[in-house]
C-alpha cells in the first residue's frame, strides 16, 4: 500500500507539473500574428512564423515584413510588441527620434539600382543583424522566484482562459506594496538610502506607463478604462497581480532606457530583493481566485477577445 501511494504520488507531481509547462507554454503571441519587434532602437513589423518554448523561455521566429527571408529570425519575448495603435506610434516616433527612414520595409530594388548602394545596404543591415545577436545577453536578468512564476501562471489562467478578471479597485494597492517594502527595508536595515527609493519611485512610474500599453490583457482594458479616467494612476487601483507582469516586461524597457552600468547593477539588485520580498508576503498580496465578469456571468457564450 505504501509503495502504491507512493507511485500515485509521483504520478500526480509528473501530471501537475505536466500541466503547469503547458500553461506556461501558452504564448502571449500566435503564429501568424503581427508583431513589432526590436532592432538596435528601433522597432520593425515582422510576422511569427514559428514558436518554441524550452528551459521555460520563450522564442519567436520572425519573418521581418519587406525583407528577404535570409534576416528571419529567433528571437526572445523581449524583443517583441503587440502590434496596436499606441505601439505604431511608439515605432514612429522612435524612427523620427534616431533618423531610421528605411525602417519597416526594404525597398524594392529595382533593375536600375546601383549595386553600390546594394552593397552598401547589405553591409549596415549586417551591423544591425550582429548588434541585435548581442540583444538579449544585455538585458537586465531578474529571476522571478518559482512561486511567482506560478502566480503568473494562474494569472493568464484566470484572465485569458476561464475569462475571469482582478476586482478592482485592489488592497493593497501598489503604491500600499511600496510603502510596506520601505517600512519592511527600515527595520531590517535602518534608514533607506535615497537610491533605493529612488529606484522604487521610478519603478512605480513604470508601472503607471507601461500598464496601459504593455500589461493588461485585450479583455481587461474596459475594465482600466472604467478604473482609471482621467487623472487616476494605475498604482493607486491595481495591486500585486499586474505589478508582477512589469517584472516580465522591466528588462526590456530598461535596455531601451540606456541606463548607465552602475546604476543598471544597483537596480537589478534592488529589483531581486523587492522580489523575494514579494514572494515572502505573496499570500497577504495577491489574489487567490479572479471573479467572473458580469457579461460573461450572464451570457451563455462564454467567449472572450484574447
Amino acid at each position: 500500500m505504501g509503495s502504491s501511494k507512493t507511485s500515485s504520488d509521483v504520478s500526480d507531481s509528473s501530471s501537475s507539473q505536466t500541466e503547469l509547462e503547458n500553461h506556461i507554454s501558452a504564448s502571449p503571441y500566435a503564429e501568424g500574428e503581427k508583431v513589432l519587434a526590436f532592432h538596435t532602437e528601433f522597432l520593425y513589423e515582422a510576422k511569427v512564423k514559428q514558436i518554441e518554448y524550452k528551459h521555460k523561455r520563450w522564442r519567436f521566429f520572425l519573418h521581418y515584413l519587406g525583407w528577404k527571408k535570409s534576416w528571419d529570425e529567433w528571437v526572445v519575448i523581449e524583443r517583441l510588441m503587440k502590434h496596436t495603435e499606441e505601439n505604431m506610434r511608439v515605432k514612429h516616433e522612435r524612427d523620427a527620434k534616431y533618423g531610421n527612414e528605411k525602417n519597416a520595409r526594404k525597398p524594392r530594388a529595382s533593375s536600375k539600382g546601383s549595386n553600390v548602394a546594394r552593397g552598401r545596404k547589405r553591409k549596415n543591415d549586417s551591423l544591425v543583424k550582429e548588434k541585435t545577436v548581442a540583444l538579449p545577453d544585455k538585458l537586465a536578468n531578474f529571476q522571478i522566484p518559482p512561486t511567482l512564476r506560478k502566480q503568473l501562471v494562474d494569472d493568464f489562467e484566470f484572465i485569458t482562459h476561464l475569462g475571469k478578471l482582478v476586482k478592482l479597485p485592489r488592497t493593497p494597492n501598489v503604491n500600499d506594496i511600496f510603502k510596506t517594502y520601505f517600512d519592511y527595508r527600515s527595520k531590517k536595515s535602518g534608514p533607506i538610502a535615497d537610491s533605493v527609493e529612488e529606484i522604487m519611485k521610478g519603478l512605480s512610474c513604470y508601472f503607471d506607463k507601461a500598464l496601459p500599453v504593455l500589461l493588461l490583457y485585450n479583455n481587461e482594458r474596459q475594465q482600466y478604462k472604467e478604473a482609471c479616467p482621467n487623472d487616476i494612476v494605475p498604482s493607486s487601483i491595481y495591486g500585486a497581480e499586474h505589478l508582477l507582469r512589469l517584472f516580465v516586461k522591466l528588462p526590456e524597457l530598461l535596455f531601451h532606457a540606456n541606463i548607465e552600468g552602475d546604476t543598471l547593477v544597483e537596480l537589478q539588485a534592488q529589483v531581486i530583493d523587492f522580489l523575494r520580498f514579494l514572494r515572502k508576503n505573496q499570500r497577504a498580496f495577491f489574489l487567490s481566485s479572479y471573479h467572473v465578469q458580469e457579461d460573461v456571468e450572464n451570457s451563455s457564450d462564454k467567449r472572450f477577445c484574447t
